[in-house]
């Protein structure tokens, strides 16, 4: 635990504010007992609707909509089908890099901005393609030409782009203009190898983090915001982990032991290997940090690290009463954190829990909001009033 008083990392968000979002399961996880798969929460259209709209519903500010190749739900389309269907929340898309042509990518993105009439947001993911073994630093280029594509897109009159990967393109940019304003959607990053902070801090808004002691977690912070820094720019800093908040300490910790009463490491281990990030740099920390943990799997007063037997990526919840997930909460936002994507199993349980006992005493905002990209009336693009060019 980090010593009292704590110093906030500098940060771009100034405001001691938090945006909270929630996760949707577009990629085959929710269920009742960790290390099973479970049937009556299959990863359909229909419960991930449910999820979303609960999470509306709660007044959650974002929701993440995650990309893998599992049994699912493709972000794109589902966001688009979507859109109509809740008033307030916003969606931060997950969109691996490499996947679809630069140009074509800032079309659906800014379709589908202007679908949410601009609260979309956009985790950037650096990652092998499907079924392919990539050279690191190829997808660290790639990654970067994307970024700088889509850039160029959304705040300039033409995309010039002339780079190693994507070669020469020359093109107007009226078929990929966003609704929002100010550079577009904000870009949400995660990744703990050096390439990838780099990514982030060169490029992106938002560097998002998985659960450490917080002492690992201020490091980091401190380190990014100086990467951010040497390029002239600052960032903001995203948590994503899970909650288990009950009425007591005791009954939080004792749904710890639920959730893993059907536990199974050789079938846990099958589950989470399905997926493509399973030896990640980042999940390969998860299970580093879950080495040192005690016999329950805590590693720090309310950090329970067991969901990362089960699963690849987050592997961290906070467990607690209300008072003291609030508690751990402020002290992140002490530290400089702005945004918190947190879940819970089952998903749309934990979310009207945490909705209920938590969300309604916390700061929640949107980011992209109090940074001035989703604007209070309609903007003036060329799919709302703007001029049309031939």
């Amino acid at each position: 635990m980090l010593t009292e008083p704590i110093q906030a990392v500098a940060a771009r968000t100034r405001k001691r504010v938090c945006e909270v979002a929630w996760f949707d399961d577009l990629c085959g996880g929710d269920t009742a007992f960790l290390g099973t798969l479970d049937p009556d929460r299959r990863s359909n259209y229909a419960h991930c609707a449910d999820i979303m709209k609960t999470a509306d519903r709660m007044g959650f500010e974002n929701i993440l909509l995650p990309t893998s190749y599992i049994v699912g739900q493709e972000v794109i389309p589902f966001a688009g089908a979507m859109a109509s269907q809740v008033t307030n929340i916003s969606m931060l898309a997950a969109i691996r890099t490499g996947e679809i042509h630069p140009p074509m990518l800032a079309r659906h993105i800014a379709t589908l901005d202007h679908l949410l009439q601009g609260r979309l947001t956009i985790n950037i993911i650096n990652s092998d393609l499907p079924g392919l073994k990539e050279d690191h630093e190829f997808r660290y280029k790639r990654c970067e030409e994307v970024i700088q594509i889509l850039k160029q897109a959304w705040t300039q009159d033409r995309i010039e782009f002339d780079g190693e990967v994507y070669g020469k393109i020359s093109m107007k940019a009226d078929p990929v203009k966003p609704y929002q304003q100010n550079g577009g959607p904000l870009l949400y990053f995660g990744g703990i190898s050096p390439g990838s902070k780099e990514i982030c801090a060169k490029y992106c808004d938002v560097f998002l983090m998985w659960p450490e002691p917080e002492a690992n977690i201020y490091e980091t912070m401190q380190n990014m915001s100086q990467r951010a820094a040497n390029h002239g720019r600052t960032i903001d800093f995203g948590l994503r982990i899970h909650v288990i908040v009950r009425e007591t300490e005791e009954e939080a910790k004792a749904y710890t032991k639920t959730l893993m009463s059907k536990f199974d490491a050789a079938v846990g281990e099958q589950l989470k290997n399905r997926t493509q990030d399973s030896q990640s740099a980042g999940v390969l920390r998860q299970n580093e940090i879950r080495a040192n943990a005690d016999s329950d799997d805590f590693v720090e007063p309310m950090l329970w690290m067991g969901i990362g037997r089960a699963r690849s990526g987050c592997g961290g919840a906070l467990v607690g009463t209300p008072a003291q997930i609030i508690e751990k909460l402020n002290r992140y936002m002490d530290m400089g954190i702005r945004s918190f994507i947190l879940s819970g199993y089952p998903l749309i349980e934990e979310c009207e829990l945490f909705g209920k006992h938590v969300l309604p005493h916390l700061p929640n905002i949107k980011l992209s909001v109090e940074q001035g990209r989703t604007p209070a009336t309609t903007p003036v693009t060329p799919l709302t009033t703007g001029e049309l060019h031939i």
